[in-house]
């Protein structure tokens, strides 16, 4: 089950995928009213779909770039 939260409020580590349980990087706002949350993985297997009944997405899928070694993100 997901938790509803505010609109455009950034994921977090408890936040679940809906089809697999892993760390959600992608909150989809319906426009039918309910969200659904997804993996990087699975966002990208559904992204054209979800992207048709969206009324807002929250892509945070960039957080998974690696940070070259020897580098901070400070």
């Amino acid at each position: 089950m997901t938790t509803a939260v505010a609109p455009g409020s950034a994921l977090t580590a408890s936040d679940r995928c809906d089809r697999c349980g892993a760390q959600a990087y992608l909150r989809v706002e319906l426009q039918s009213g309910g969200e659904l949350l997804f993996c990087a993985h699975h966002a990208r297997e559904h992204g054209d779909k979800l992207r048709e009944v969206a009324a807002s997405v929250t892509d945070e899928t960039h957080k998974l770039e690696a940070t070259p070694a020897g580098e901070s993100n400070g």
